[in-house]
């Protein structure tokens, strides 16, 4: 689905992230006028003083907002609550759409706290933003470098033993963006071309790496670890596989 192929203005929810730096650049590129909502860029969505004025005249608001605790409680209260301001501000000033970014299968994986953490989040946006486009993405490239970072101890990492099947992050912001200024469209998913196992990618990670780290397989969630992270038959397919994109982005 292509934008619309007129400049437009586009605020980012979580513009210093991964997939929303990705967003900034893309957009920026194709000459769009981009509103940054990051602390890092003087704006904390939990507190709503001020955001209808930043959003004013902004035709789409892309939300890849993400908190920084994994602590299921917390990490609800968060989307909660930015969704909540968020939407609230956007109708306020006449927003028309939002694009929220979520999970291929995220409904089949709910014994996985993260999973309902993000489905919290998506209904929460529905429920509150205007014009609510959202799209299903499978795990990112950067997944298996992200869970080594948060699992590792000393010269092991205890890694879930789950099939993915990962998408280049760059997509998922180029398909973000596709939505955001489209005049028409729906929600989407996507994912990469090729299954995989989590604990093989991780084992590949840290040998592209020279990290010497001996990679122990732990049992993922039932509904995860039996593939309800996979995507379907019908869901878009994009970008480069896992393997090409570690070679050309793992070497120190």
């Amino acid at each position: 689905m292509a934008g619309s192929g007129r400049r437009q203005r586009v605020a980012v929810a979580g513009a210093s992230g991964l997939i929303g730096s990705h967003v900034v650049e893309l957009a920026t590129a194709a000459g769009h006028e981009v509103v940054p909502l990051s602390r890092n860029h003087g704006v904390d969505l939990t507190r709503p003083q001020g955001l209808s004025d930043r959003l004013s005249g902004v035709d789409a608001i892309i939300d890849v907002t993400r908190p920084a605790t994994m602590d299921e409680g917390a990490a609800t209260d968060f989307f909660t609550t930015v969704a909540v301001n968020l939407g609230r501000a956007a109708r306020q000033a006449g927003v028309p759409r939002t694009v929220v970014l979520s999970i291929v299968g995220i409904e089949q994986g709910q014994d996985f706290p993260w999973y309902r953490v993000t489905l919290a989040h998506e209904r929460a946006v529905r429920e509150h933003a205007p014009g609510v486009r959202v799209l299903r993405a499978t795990q990112f490239h950067e997944f298996p470098g992200q869970v080594l970072q948060r699992s590792g101890d000393g010269d092991t990492a205890r890694i879930m033993d789950m099939p993915t099947q990962p998408v280049a992050s760059a997509e998922v912001a180029a398909v973000l963006l596709e939505m955001a200024t489209a005049d028409e469209g729906g929600d989407r998913q996507i994912a990469g071309p090729s299954p995989e196992q989590l604990v093989d990618l991780v084992t590949r990670w840290c040998e592209l790496r020279g990290d010497d780290v001996q990679v122990l397989p732990v049992p993922a969630t039932p509904q995860v670890g039996a593939g309800s992270a996979l995507p379907g038959p019908d869901v878009e397919r994009r970008g480069p596989d896992w393997w090409t994109w570690a070679q050309a982005s793992g070497r120190p």
